[in-house]
């Protein structure tokens, strides 16, 4: 997070550098985009934060062994022991998909949240480089900020949907 705010200071920073430059408005739009994929990213963050917890209160070794080690009981087991041990075996494998479940979600949500880190980090510096470019040769910089424009947006746009699929998730 820290990495993320840093880049969103910076993105303000030149933003605020730019005042009397032609780029000062599109560059200045892109700044609620960039805030917005910050404030998402910390919803994310917490997310992260909450099922990071929720897999330390599982150990998935110990519900391994308890489920071989019943499958094994069950299969000399009695019959009116049987249907116990099945109800067990069931508990324990459902405790292995919830910590399979929660492992995959936490996965995909520190690898979205290092990549929008990097993202964003890439924006400020073609941001830097197009700033640089329009003071001295004014470029073509206008259709450069356009396409930032877009993927950054693509960015804030698939990290509100993972913000939904993990609310869905931890709900």
């Amino acid at each position: 997070m820290a990495r993320a705010e840093r880049a969103a200071a910076t993105f303000a920073e030149l933003t605020e550098s730019m005042r009397g430059r032609l780029l000062v408005g599109p560059v200045a739009s892109m700044r609620p985009q960039v805030d917005d994929t910050v404030a998402t990213l910390r919803r994310l963050a917490a997310h992260t934060s909450v099922t990071t917890a929720a897999l330390g209160r599982l150990d998935p070794a110990f519900l391994r062994q308890e489920r071989l080690r019943l499958t094994h009981a069950r299969e000399s087991a009695r019959p009116e022991i049987a249907a116990e041990l099945d109800r067990a075996i069931s508990a324990l494998t459902a405790q292995e998909e919830v910590h399979a479940r929660l492992s995959a979600t936490r996965e995909r949500l520190l690898v979205r949240l290092e990549s929008t880190v990097i993202v964003l980090e890439g924006l400020v510096a073609r941001v830097v480089e197009l700033s640089a470019l329009d003071a001295t040769s004014g470029a073509d910089t206008p259709t450069a900020l356009d396409h930032l424009t877009a993927d950054l947006e693509l960015t804030r746009q698939s990290l509100h949907e993972l913000d939904r699929e993990t609310r869905d998730d931890l709900d």
